[in-house]
């Protein structure tokens, strides 16, 4: 071959060498953030639909990067490139032995008092493995990309294929709920993500051909790169905070939207896909969005996040938006500053490694260790606070105008907290308050004094310490003056915050207390003797639930099983022949409901002793013996975070071998966002089984608090146990179901929220 012919495939090769790079990290990163989602699918069966399952699986999959990222730091110290290639196709394709992927049944079944280490167990045994050496492939193909790029321009700055990687994961998350779920079964991702875990060890075999080639740059081996001064402790610290605060608050900004905004499905998207899409800016060789610009937004809408943070009565519209772009800039922020402080080529690994540390403490923090010690989401704004901290310092004292602008906001932070206690300990003055202010809370009246402050903060934007001080003032304000509202009680637990609220229905005897988890209404009870043992709300006699009690009832002696215990408002039900048992999730939840101090539906209007199983219905409903309820009600849907696992063929087949011959299953269907009526009403169709269909409009003819609307199927083994409803008018035959049953191997959970805001023609309004 001459030389000619030589010298044109090299140039050939060298064109396609950084498009295969590139490629082949994308690739990488998107199978490991469909994996993500996939996987904390399968192990949804035994820890329900909780917002906190999702975090904790964040804070493994954080570590497995770490391990990841340690594997290709170490690798580095192997100082033959082909060496290295070599080794990690081993361990590639050791790793495939794991695959399909599926959960690891090894640890049983969890403790719903202490779900956590199961799951991280759990996890690491099922997926661990493929997870962290798909992970390395970010890292160690950028320091084979300096080494065999030596020669050229774009070798200097390996970085910028990070970009691509974070593009991948990015494109891959997003295309989960919206096409991956709906379109196909578990089995089938599972099946198509072990054939693109194989399309992507051949794209390795294609580099490993790459780096073996002696013609790129007529050496046998790429020469190992220069040695640039050592990172000092100090700049590894550094690193390792300016990862760990966005990683803490794309957590905590998902756990505060869900808890104090609006709860929505799929609200985990949202804050995830924001957070990779500052690595790809931040990593550009020309960021979209230049750093002194972020600085700009991130100090303008930081302070003004800090000012509604506390107030949790703002319109969802505008919280939601502000909170994610509060997000977006602050995390855009320290990811460009982050970016910034990357040392040379030879360093790159220790770089990656030392930021994905930081990402595992952030997440860490915020899933594992803040649930423990705070009983309300504190470490959002906590953090939201802190990140001031990474903004410019500034160069000597402040000014003058600078002082004055502090000691303003300082003014201005004091003012709310002295009005507040001021109308707290004087009636008369707060009865004139709400007469010159009428129809606005005094809530209200803080955000508005506050948001002067914000513009004090703003000011300083410039001058972290003043900055950050400005914000602590803020947030001392405004969750002393939101102190208490709303809320008489506060729990938190690793299944989220639980609360109860003290409101007022005049037509009720006053007192109401309601249960919330996050912003999902869970149940209330009227404190006033007269009213007190009335079920209220979606289990009201005259709501489909109260009639199948009734219906129930007029038979004889029952036997009831509840799925969902809320505030224990089924048990005002129970007489003294009868048996129920609640079947519970949530320690805390069953805690709550029995104390006297809040719900006194278990404790006093029950005749007879409840039980309560505590743990995942899937898994205690198995366990219990066969045709012996009359009726089993399944309310563990009204929240956004849905169960799915609750409503497939398999699970509605396994409430039905519970029930007696005329026994039935009752399905609580009310949900905000999601309609999952049709599905159930098709799994009952896939089964065979008779099922009817109710819904309950509520009017203002009762009092606020006494009814909801309420919609619900029931299902039974047989004709003969739907006999007494058909003779109901409020019950009439289930609507036509063309919607696909939901199994254990396929749910659409994109399709359920389509269809609430476009209804099809068979769907009950």
């Amino acid at each position: 071959m001459s030389d000619t012919t030589m010298d044109t495939g090299a140039k050939t090769g060298d064109r396609l060498t950084p498009f295969l790079f590139a490629v082949t990290i994308f690739t990488s990163a998107s199978l490991v953030f469909v994996v993500q989602p996939m996987v904390t699918k399968l192990v949804l069966p035994m820890l329900g639909g909780s917002p906190a399952v999702w975090n904790t699986a964040m804070v493994f999959f954080q570590t497995a990067l770490l391990a990841g990222y340690g594997y290709a730091h170490a690798l580095q110290r192997v100082g033959s490139i082909k060496l290295q290639v070599a080794i990690h196709l081993v361990l590639l394709l050791a790793a495939a032995f794991f695959l399909p992927l599926q959960i690891n049944a090894l640890m049983g079944e969890p403790n719903p008092s202490a779900p956590i280490g199961w799951l991280l167990a759990t996890l690491a045994l099922s997926v661990g493995a493929p997870f962290a050496v798909l992970s390395a492939t970010a890292p160690l193909l950028q320091a084979w990309y300096a080494r065999v790029r030596a020669g050229y321009a774009d070798g200097q700055n390996p970085y910028v294929l990070y970009a691509a990687s974070n593009l991948g994961s990015f494109l891959a998350l997003l295309s989960y709920p919206l096409l991956i779920e709906p379109l196909s079964t578990l089995s089938a991702q599972r099946l198509g993500w072990s054939g693109g875990y194989a399309v992507f060890m051949m794209m390795v075999v294609a580099l490993a051909a790459v780096v073996w080639s002696r013609r790129l740059d007529r050496s046998a081996e790429p020469a190992p790169l220069a040695h640039s001064a050592p990172m000092t402790w100090r700049d590894k610290a550094i690193l390792v905070l300016l990862a760990a605060a966005p990683s803490s608050l794309m957590l905590g900004v998902t756990a505060h939207l869900s808890t104090d905004v609006a709860s929505a499905p799929f609200l985990w998207v949202a804050p995830l896909a924001l957070y990779l899409l500052t690595f790809v800016i931040a990593f550009q060789n020309r960021p979209w969005i230049p750093l002194n610009v972020t600085l700009i937004i991130q100090g303008a809408v930081g302070a003004l996040c800090v000012v509604i943070v506390a107030f949790r009565s703002l319109d969802w519209f505008i919280a939601f938006p502000l909170h994610l772009l509060a997000f977006f800039f602050a995390t855009l922020m320290c990811h460009q500053i982050l970016a910034s402080r990357r040392p040379a080529p030879d360093r790159l690994t220790e770089f990656y490694l030392l930021m994905s540390l930081g990402g595992v403490v952030g997440g860490a923090f915020t899933a594992l260790l803040a649930p423990v010690i705070f009983n309300m989401v504190w470490e959002y704004p906590l953090v939201l606070v802190l990140v001031g901290l990474v903004r410019p310092w500034g160069r000597g004292r402040l000014r003058g105008e600078e002082v004055g602008t502090l000691v303003a906001a300082a003014a201005l932070c004091l003012l709310p907290v002295v009005l507040s206690m001021w109308l707290t300990a004087d009636d008369d003055a707060r009865a004139a308050f709400y007469r010159m202010v009428p129809g606005t809370t005094f809530s209200q009246l803080g955000m508005i004094i506050l948001a002067p402050a914000a513009i004090c903060a703003f000011l300083l934007r410039d001058r972290a310490l003043a900055f950050t001080a400005t914000l602590v003032m803020i947030t001392l304000s405004a969750q002393y003056v939101a102190r208490g509202y709303d809320w008489g009680y506060s729990e938190r637990s690793f299944f989220g915050v639980m609360r109860v609220a003290n409101t007022q229905d005049p037509r009720m005897g006053g007192d109401v207390h309601v249960m919330m988890h996050g912003t999902t209404l869970h149940g209330a009870q009227a404190r006033d003797e007269r009213f007190d043992c009335q079920p209220v709300l979606y289990y009201d006699r005259v709501t489909p639930i109260g009639q199948a009690a009734e219906i129930i009832a007029a038979r004889g002696p029952a036997n009831i099983g509840v799925v969902g215990q809320g505030s224990g408002a089924m048990a005002a039900y129970k007489r003294a022949e009868d048996q129920m048992t609640f079947f519970e999730i949530d320690p805390m939840v069953d805690r709550l409901s029995r104390d006297p101090r809040w719900f006194t539906y278990i404790s006093t209007c029950a005749v007879g002793d409840i039980k309560t199983v505590l743990g995942d219905a899937r898994l205690t409903l198995a366990k219990e013996p066969v045709g012996s309820y009359d009726l089993l009600i399944i309310d563990a849907f009204s929240s956004d975070a849905v169960p799915t696992h609750l409503m497939t063929i398999e699970a509605i087949e396994g409430y039905l071998r519970l029930v007696k011959p005329t026994g039935v299953v009752l399905l609580h269907l009310s949900n905000r966002n999601l309609d999952i009526t049709l599905p159930a009403i098709a799994a009952a169709n896939a089964l065979g089984k008779p099922s009817m269909h109710a819904l309950y409009l509520e009017d203002d003819s009762r009092p606020d608090m006494a009814v909801a609307s309420t919609e619900a199927v029931i299902i039974s083994p047989t004709e003969q146990g739907l006999a007494d409803f058909r003779t109901n008018p409020d019950w009439t035959a289930s609507p036509k179901a063309t919607v696909q049953p939901w199994t254990d191997d396929y749910v659409n959970l994109f399709g359920a929220l389509w269809r609430t805001f476009n209804p099809p023609p068979e769907r009950p309004m």
